[in-house]
């Protein structure tokens, strides 16, 4: 068994041996990763003797099996989350240890944003694959999950809200990002001078609309997808967890015929679904705490959290609304907070603290080192800190206004007889909300 350092805490070998779980437990491992399928060969032991194996040796046991031609995205991202997970030094084999080396730059932690191409490949070289083979490999896999979309941030003033339209330099696709449909709550009228200066734009570069995508059903402005649907033709998603919300307002509201099955949208997105905008990888993080909905859209080397993370000035989003959970939101936020240093952060709202321009980027480094939320903090001071504000801070204006077309995906209601439309405003319905 030769064991092959790559950090501290990540190793490499080739197939391992059911009596050498004993031995990897008592030099310091906690987790072991499989990345072999079963029936390669007649000598390998099998998933199942290793598992057994690995819990007599008291090793969390992890099966991610992988061929040198199919490892996909959703592996690389358990591959990823099994070794922060992991509350110790972590091992993974397959027959040499070269997939299992593949598999752990592909799953892009924070870690390898430290290695260079030139150290990747030295590496591999300890590994036994050749030099040129590494070479080959990183140019056809690395650099196509670290490509960089251009972001154009849109600061909404009226709500601090900010949308975006994010494209891939390289053909020119692109994707709009939590638009804001302008509404006036003292008048009641509606506008479409925030889409349009969306669609300007579009127009001025010379993109093409893939996608319109919400983070989560907003409760402090209406969301213009379906404006922008119309005028694009491109199809609207959110996360799959909005059933979850739309099943919570619809009593809410007492809308018994409401059909929560997140039908208003043309794609519910799960946790660890990908697809492209252009040649640039998306994938979806599940993030829960500040709805029940809420999800990352991770774009290249971009993320985009909306009231999961502020600016690292402004802390983090509220938890309190119904469904919401701040332990929930501290989970997401570390799952967030695994992904490279480098990775682009971009927030859904600012509201200038000290009354400062609006910024809306940051790293993710950047808010490891400087959000008070997060630098020094453990899951219980953060739900303590983070109950404690929130239970001082008055509901959106226009909660109740927005969530009832936002459930419904961004649609106002229906003309009623007069062809006039109107909102429902649910009396009491939030208990304790201060005031």
């Amino acid at each position: 068994m030769k064991l092959i350092p790559v950090t501290e805490k990540f190793s490499v070998t080739g197939q391992i041996q059911p009596e050498d779980f004993a031995e990897l437990r008592r030099l310091g491992f906690r987790t072991v990763i499989n990345n072999r399928p079963d029936g390669e060969e007649e000598a390998q032991p099998g998933s199942a003797a290793e598992e057994a194996a690995a819990k007599a040796a008291g090793l969390e046991y992890v099966h991610i099996p992988v061929t040198s031609t199919s490892m996909t995205q959703e592996d690389a991202r358990r591959f990823g989350e099994a070794i922060i997970a992991s509350d110790g030094p972590v091992i993974a084999h397959c027959r040499t240890g070269a997939r299992a080396f593949y598999m752990w730059v592909l799953a892009g932690n924070a870690d390898v944003e430290g290695f260079s191409d030139d150290r990747l490949i030295t590496t591999a070289t300890g590994i036994g694959i050749e030099p040129a083979a590494a070479q080959t490999w990183l140019a056809a896999n690395r650099g196509s999950r670290s490509a960089k979309p251009n972001v154009r941030g849109f600061y909404e003033p009226r709500t601090g809200s900010i949308q975006y339209v994010v494209s891939d330099p390289a053909t020119g696709k692109c994707a709009i990002i939590d638009p804001v449909l302008d509404y006036d709550e003292k008048s009641g009228a509606t506008k479409t001078e925030q889409a349009d200066k969306l669609l300007a734009y579009i127009a001025e570069e010379k993109l093409s609309v893939e996608w319109i995508l919400d983070t989560h059903p907003h409760a402090d402005h209406f969301s213009a997808a379906p404006y922008l649907k119309d005028k694009t033709g491109a199809p609207t998603a959110i996360g799959a967890h909005v059933v979850d919300v739309q099943a919570l307002w619809k009593d809410i509201y007492h809308w018994p015929d409401f059909p929560a099955d997140g039908r208003q949208w043309d794609r519910l997105f799960a946790d660890g679904d990908n697809f492209k905008i252009g040649s640039i990888d998306v994938r979806v993080m599940f993030s829960p705490g500040h709805t029940l909905a809420s999800v990352t859209y991770v774009i290249g080397d971009a993320a985009f959290v909306h009231d999961t993370l502020f600016m690292p000035d402004s802390g983090t989003g509220r938890a309190d609304f119904p469904g919401g959970s701040a332990k929930a939101l501290w989970q997401s936020i570390q799952a967030i907070l695994s992904l490279p240093d480098k990775t682009r952060i971009f927030t859904g709202h600012d509201y200038q603290p000290d009354g400062r321009p609006p910024r809306w980027e940051s790293t993710v480094a950047e808010q490891k080192a400087y959000n008070p939320h997060i630098t020094d903090q453990t899951e219980e001071s953060f739900v303590a800190l983070r109950e404690a504000r929130d239970a001082t801070l008055p509901m959106p204006k226009l909660i109740l206004h927005a969530l009832q077309v936002n459930i419904a995906g961004g649609r106002l209601p229906e003309p009623e007889a007069n062809g006039r439309r109107y909102l429902k405003i649910p009396l009491n319905a939030l208990e304790g909300a201060v005031w």
